[in-house]
């Protein structure tokens, strides 16, 4: 044992940055920073407003700053209540600051996942200890206390940041990113609070936490405080302290704070709406989501664990081995702990409270996840911060050698799934050309090179077992593919799929007559609401459209005109055509997309 301890303060004499504060929060703020403005910040603006859902929120907050309503969303004239109002607060914020831009709709999204990050890291700097009953040695004890706790804390941030589901909510102006953070963050502010000895901090994060979680019911509605009430209760009823814990959070006062945050709108939209509000947003976006499959949007039970492997690749592959380290089994272990040994536990239950909902729930949609996301990074930040900072055999090494060679496998399917992806891509006749585009370009092979290189350094690691450098490895090959690949990937795609529909806006906006109205057949693109800053009558079909036509134009001498954006060969297959029509312009055609004038249709 003491040979142990002696080789360990020669490696600490190599690295005493961990005792010197001033230089580790300033290296510490930097690689946060920069993993934030690579994963968030680097080009948000860059593409456009992405079809379906982002630009619905973006219209609606915009219509919020001209009409002056900041009770009752709003999006093509009607109102739009799937979600509730602090999103659209905040996008119309951003408006009145930035003005009308896809940066002003992102920017919220992107703050909240820096704000999530900064504060799972904040949570592992002070309680990342990977397992508090290994370090007894007083000789050991500070040195490999404070390395421990600030490499748990800069692992867990980056693979918080670092992962598909993050980087794609937090690049998009839809709400799952503010309900992250509201969640997450509520629950890492009951951590916070529930892990200090003083009580004066303790109040404070309390605080905290009831602020945050009146935040994620003006987010996202009920489920807002649901499950961050089911994971606290499992979590006391499970360390058997809830009696202790929970005079000290003083519900009644959090309660308060909840009501005073949330009660207002809530009683404003409805005293304005009515049942309207009550029927769509209660009951079908929050009870029939839970017991129907909304707009299709079903799946199996089990459709959440390929979503978080994937979603949360290549970290997701450590998730079994991290779970079983926690050795969650020995409950009277981890009643004998300090509080501040119990972070581990906790975001374990944080973790499988969220995917067992969802797993029940009947509506299944991958952003319904992202709120385990910082669990997940928890746990596994303290499995690799142990790995990292043992000085002894660790009994875990077999499972992570296991899991070495799962993160292999898994790699070695990212190189051959990007190198052949095109391949795997549908046709969608509003994009025709988009394979074409991206087989140009070369990238797939690059995405297939970096997969495969990062393959072979992971295999030569793991020959040499050496399965600490494995978490390098995979970050390495995920920056090298987020910044060489997705990137300009994300650019391509936007030129070919959404700058159609933004050139035909803007040709909209110069060419449309005083009262004209302005038709989309086919699938609704709300994109094109909020680039013309028009209503827009979404029709499905162009016999509808037809109908629609004839019914303006009966028994007018003098019909008017209409404005029609559809797909081409749409058009050509029914008998919106220059055959049909008294009058019929074509005015532009972009990508998969034609823009028209029509009137009224000759009589058969």
């Amino acid at each position: 044992m003491r040979l142990g301890v002696n080789r360990w303060k020669k490696q600490e004499s190599l690295s005493d940055w961990a005792l010197q504060p001033r230089l580790a929060w300033s290296l510490s703020i930097l690689w946060l920073l920069l993993i934030a403005w690579l994963a968030f910040f680097w080009h948000l603006s860059r593409t456009g407003l992405v079809d379906e859902t982002e630009p619905l929120f973006a219209e609606a907050s915009r219509q919020m700053t001209v009409t002056g309503d900041w009770i009752t969303p709003y999006f093509n004239g009607a109102t739009r209540f799937d979600k509730p109002i602090l999103l659209y607060w905040c996008q119309a914020l951003a408006y009145t600051i930035l003005g009308v831009h896809p940066l002003a709709v992102r920017l919220p999204s992107a703050i909240s996942a820096l704000a999530i990050t900064a504060l799972s890291f904040y949570t592992l700097r002070y309680f990342g200890i990977p397992n508090p009953s290994l370090v007894q040695q007083a000789e050991i004890n500070q040195t490999r206390r404070e390395r421990q706790l600030w490499i748990s804390a800069a692992l867990g941030a980056t693979m918080i940041a670092l992962n598909p589901l993050i980087i794609g909510w937090a690049r998009t102006g839809v709400s799952d990113m503010l309900l992250t953070l509201g969640m997450g963050g509520g629950l890492l502010a009951f951590f916070l609070g529930y892990a200090q000895s003083e009580p004066a901090l303790k109040a404070r994060w309390y605080f905290t936490l009831y602020v945050l979680i009146g935040l994620a019911i003006l987010t996202k509605g009920p489920i807002g405080i649901l499950l961050p009430a089911l994971i606290i209760g499992a979590f006391l009823l499970y360390m058997g302290n809830g009696t202790e814990v929970l005079p000290e959070m003083e519900l009644m006062r959090g309660v308060l704070v909840i009501v005073i945050i949330t009660l207002p709108w809530y009683l404003l939209v409805t005293l304005k709406n009515g049942e309207s509000f009550i029927n769509s947003f209660f009951l079908h976006h929050n009870v029939d989501r839970f017991t129907s499959a909304i707009d299709n949007q079903g799946g199996p039970w089990y459709i959440y664990f390929p979503i978080v492997l994937l979603g949360f690749a290549p970290w997701s592959i450590y998730l079994p081995v991290a779970i079983a380290r926690l050795r969650f089994w020995q409950i009277g272990n981890w009643r004998s702990q300090p509080r501040s040994a119990h972070l581990g536990v906790f975001a374990l239950l944080w973790f499988v409270v969220i995917l067992v909902f969802f797993s029940i729930a009947v509506t299944k949609r991958p952003n319904y996840v992202m709120p385990l996301i910082p669990a997940a990074g928890i746990m596994i930040a303290l499995l690799w911060s142990e790995q990292m900072t043992r000085f002894e055999q660790s009994k875990l090494r077999a499972g992570l050698l296991w899991s070495g060679v799962f993160n292999v496998i898994l790699l070695l399917a990212l190189a051959l799934v990007t190198l052949y992806s095109t391949n795997l891509i549908g046709d969608d006749p509003a994009a025709p050309n988009m394979i074409s585009v991206i087989e140009q370009s070369g990238l797939p092979f690059w995405g297939g090179i970096i997969w495969g290189l990062t393959t072979l350094f992971a295999v030569l690691f793991l020959l040499r077992k050496q399965a600490s450098w494995l978490w390098s490895v995979n970050l390495v090959g995920f920056l090298a593919f987020l910044i060489f690949v997705v990137m300009p990937a994300s650019v391509l795609v936007d030129e070919v799929r959404q700058l159609p529909l933004r050139e035909l806006s803007a040709k909209v906006i110069q060419v449309q007559k005083p009262g004209e109205e302005l038709m989309m057949i086919g699938f609704p693109k709300p994109s094109v609401a909020f680039y013309t800053q028009e209503d827009v009558n979404y029709i499905l079909t162009p016999e509808e459209a037809e109908k629609y036509i004839e019914a303006k134009a009966a028994n007018q001498p003098n019909p008017p005109s209409f404005l029609i954006l559809s797909q081409p060969d749409l058009l050509e297959k029914t008998g919106i055509n220059p055959v049909r029509y008294q009058y019929y312009q074509t005015l532009d055609e972009a990508g998969g997309y034609k823009l028209i004038r029509v009137s009224r249709p000759v009589s058969p």
